[in-house]
């Protein structure tokens, strides 16, 4: 299944708005650069800007005490940093970091929410795009207890892929261990095997894919999913 996330400089939430509302949004907003490793939010902090990502992309992850973070979900270029805005809640559910540098929108809460009472599209849009995300985050939970490191590792990095616009990103093996909740040394013998199959080549963080194809046949069905998901926002 082709991923749907191909438009490098262009998000989509966005690109479905009449003209009227994307121009306004876009009057308010500036292009930033996302840098690796940027904190964009913490869990239960008020959002003060959201992001609309154009060529980045942005993990959400959360923690318990004493636990490595685990990895909720990735928004890039098919969505948006700071859609619960639209139910009224001001803080952010979990700790976002950019997680593939690259470009967003970015705007003000006070400036979405002010879109958002103008723009019934727009809510129509993040209340559809929140109803996907709550589903992702089931499918991800069954998951993470059902199905073989090995399987959910390929599904990660196809949805890395989609999102970063590119052949090659950089994940380190904390990195795709803190996506997994696993351990490294789980990661490490999956990406061993991965590689062993030619379907990628890792090495010092550099993730390169070589045969998507392939790799889609090794991806749990969650990966399946998760396209049918957002084909329900974007059809």
């Amino acid at each position: 299944m082709p991923p749907i996330l191909q438009a490098p400089v262009v998000n989509l939430l966005l690109a479905g708005l009449p003209n009227e509302e994307l121009n306004r949004i876009l009057e308010c907003s500036d292009c930033v650069g996302l840098a690796l490793g940027e904190v964009l939010c913490e869990s239960d902090q008020p959002f003060l800007h959201v992001y609309f990502p154009l060529t980045g992309f942005v993990s959400c992850v959360t923690a318990l005490v004493g636990r490595q973070p685990l990895e909720m979900g990735l928004v890039g270029n098919e969505g948006m940093l700071g859609a619960t805005l639209s139910l009224g809640v001001n803080g952010a559910p979990m700790r976002a970091v950019v997680q593939g540098a690259g470009t967003a929108l970015k705007m003000t809460a006070s400036q979405l929410r002010r879109e958002l009472s103008r723009s019934p599209c727009l809510q129509h849009t993040l209340n559809r795009y929140l109803f996907v995300l709550l589903a992702q985050l089931a499918q991800m939970a069954a998951c993470s207890r059902f199905h073989e490191i090995e399987p959910r590792l390929a599904c990660w990095l196809l949805m890395t892929h989609d999102r970063a616009h590119a052949d090659h990103f950089h994940l380190t093996h904390a990195d795709l261990a803190d996506m997994l909740g696993v351990r490294r040394s789980g990661i490490t013998i999956a990406a061993g095997v991965l590689q062993q199959r030619g379907l990628i080549r890792y090495a010092r963080g550099e993730i390169h894919m070589l045969d998507r194809e392939g790799l889609e046949k090794v991806a749990c069905g969650c990966y399946a999913a998760l396209l049918q998901d957002y084909a329900q926002i974007f059809a």
